[in-house]
């Protein structure tokens, strides 16, 4: 039975239910005795590090079993006492907080189940002055609803929550992404901040996906008009990467534990992060993306046959569509098999063939294993197709399906197309050969560190005599140089401030906040130099190089491959668009492979 059809639910601790009265357990006696108190954990604006609210928290008796919050609930269901101790914990954080007379907001737990019933049986006018009474201002609290698996009725959460936010209180969605909240209940209920669960913001600075996830619950949050919470804040690297995302809030042992006593400001540590002008290097996915969608793949509207149909029919409908490269055989939606357009016309022009078969079905003529391109394919298995040895698809093109009903025609040249845009606008997020950042990632950085005002040095590398190199020993070798210098630049570069990015074939950027830039600068074009020479052969170790074709095709004899790295100082406010940086750091590129290998500094007022 409902706990609260046997006695109304009470935010105050001076009437306790009978279940609690004469409850035999622990929590009960605990209960009894008055001793759960409240701890005030803080909630900080992470732009500007102040504290804007707190979260009561609460405990059970020190030093016992029975102390810790997920103890105490843990006791709550096995004495079936969990909707009167939910009530009982409020009414602790209200009247600690109002002892307390703290300015601040209080945040405060509930499970949605329970606020209905408190709502539904005494009303928000009741709840109201029961807030009051504890010294609480309402507008001031926010009940931050959990237990979202709970919902009985979503349709009276929406009512009870469109009541209680008239009546000046606030609501926030507590652990979004647990695993228990939805997404509907964010879009029915609209509360003013929602709360993201610690799972994705732990080590958010190491882990793309999450980052990713966050990114996308912002755009939520802004059409929602919600503010968002970081929860589970603990090491100084994930609270400047949560900054740089520019989040509202967050929350975390870094920014404060929970404590008796409400704190004025966020703890030092954390203060130094949010008022330092370092940029976070956001985490790289360090691969390309394996679920590349062909959405817009071309599809040929085109009229299909199916079992019945004669060759003769067959033989009109593609005189009847001119442009039809084959026709697919249909049976009831489910394509069963394609016939080609000149193969067919050939067969169907030979002496006696229509007064032979002209009247007997076309399935005789037709490609019973077609090659079937589901609309949502994923690319690698379109490359698969590409590879494969059955190339038939070339001629007479492939069926496109959608959820394996059949949605048209395409041709070879379009697979091939399609593939190949989705790959190009891969690479532009993550280099295939080295999985480093590409050059929306790159620009994007670039954008970020201008938008802070920070101080910054862009390096454009790139190797000299590649091609002859490349040309001499082959592309494999040619990929393995690459991917050297690649495996160099991130030993030397700080990951926490330092961001490495792969333009395409031998061009790297590189774009440094660490002060000691020069020397990571030169550290890589001197190993590098040392370790590119294992790649030749002892024939060209001893020879101090290869005889190779120039790009005029004239055969020269070129020097070991080495490094250049063009940099350039960016000022704060010196630019305004990340391209004028990247080009900046192109031209000091040019300069550096004029004067040879190693480091070259362009003034960027050139």
């Amino acid at each position: 039975m409902d706990a609260f059809a046997v006695a109304p639910p009470s935010l105050t601790r001076d009437y306790l239910p009978r279940s609690v009265r004469n409850g035999t357990g622990p929590l009960a006696a605990l209960m009894r005795k008055n001793a759960p108190y409240a701890v005030f954990q803080p909630i900080v604006d992470l732009r500007n590090g102040s504290v804007y609210a707190h979260e009561a928290l609460i405990r059970g008796e020190e030093g016992s079993a029975l102390w810790g919050a997920d103890a105490l609930f843990a006791a709550a269901r096995s004495e079936n006492l969990l909707f009167e101790f939910e009530l009982y914990c409020v009414s602790v954080a209200l009247e600690g907080w109002g002892r307390l007379q703290e300015p601040g907001r209080l945040f405060v737990n509930i499970s949605a189940d329970a606020l209905v019933a408190v709502v539904q049986r005494q009303g928000c006018t009741k709840l109201v002055q029961l807030i009051r009474s504890c010294g609480v201002v309402p507008r001031m609290l926010v009940l931050e609803l959990t237990e979202h698996e709970r919902v009985n009725s979503m349709d009276q959460l929406t009512e009870v929550a469109g009541e209680v936010r008239a009546a000046g209180l606030s609501l926030a969605l507590d652990d979004f992404g647990d695993g228990r909240s939805s997404l509907r209940l964010w879009s029915q209920v609209k509360p003013e901040i929602v709360k993201i669960d610690k799972y994705f913001t732990k080590d958010i600075s190491q882990h793309a996906d999450n980052l990713q996830t966050l990114q996308a619950l912002k755009q939520i949050a802004g059409i929602f008009g919600t503010q968002l919470v970081a929860e589970g804040i603990e090491t100084k690297d994930d609270l400047r990467v949560l900054r740089d995302l520019d989040l509202a809030y967050g929350q975390g042992y870094l920014l404060g534990r929970p404590e008796l006593t409400p704190r004025a400001k966020v703890k030092d540590l954390a203060m130094e992060v949010l008022n330092d002008t370092l940029v976070s290097i956001f985490p790289a996915s360090g691969r390309v993306s394996r679920s590349g969608i062909l959405r817009g793949l071309s599809v040929q509207q085109a009229p299909c046959a199916d079992i019945h149909t004669t060759n003769d029919q067959l033989s009109t409908l593609f005189l009847q569509h001119p442009e039809l490269h084959a026709i697919a055989i249909v049976d009831q939606g489910r394509p069963l098999a394609l016939v080609n357009r000149h193969q067919f016309m050939t067969h169907y022009a030979t002496q006696y063939y229509r007064e032979v078969h002209g009247r007997k079905p076309c399935l005789a003529n037709a490609n019973h294993a077609p090659r079937l391109v589901e609309r949502d394919h994923n690319v690698d298995e379109l490359v698969g197709i590409l590879t494969s040895q059955d190339q038939r698809y070339l001629t007479e093109g492939f069926i496109v399906t959608e959820n394996g009903r059949y949605l048209g025609l395409g041709t070879g040249d379009q697979l091939v197309r399609s593939v190949t845009e989705v790959r190009l606008e891969a690479a532009r997020h993550a280099n295939p050969l080295t999985f480093l950042p590409g050059n929306i990632p790159i620009s994007e950085h670039i954008e970020r560190l201008m938008d802070a005002g920070a101080d910054f040095v862009a390096c454009y590398a790139d190797l000299n005599h590649f091609k002859p190199f490349n040309d001499h020993y082959g592309y494999w070798r040619g990929d393995e140089m690459i991917r050297l210098v690649a495996k160099l630049a991130l030993a030397h570069c700080d990951a926490k401030r330092d961001f490495v990015g792969h333009v395409g074939g031998d061009d790297f950027i590189f774009l440094f906040q660490s002060s000691d830039w020069v020397q990571r600068c030169e550290a890589i074009v001197h190993e590098f130099g040392e370790r590119a020479l294992a790649l030749f052969d002892d024939a060209a170790r001893l020879a101090g190089g290869i005889h190779a074709e120039d790009r005029h095709g004239i055969p020269q004899f070129f020097s070991f491959t080495t490094l250049s790295i063009g940099a350039v100082r960016i000022r704060r406010g010196q630019y305004s668009h990340a391209e004028e940086v990247a080009n900046m750091a192109a031209l000091a590129k040019h300069d550096a492979k004029v004067h040879g290998a190693g480091l070259f500094i362009r003034d960027s007022s050139d």
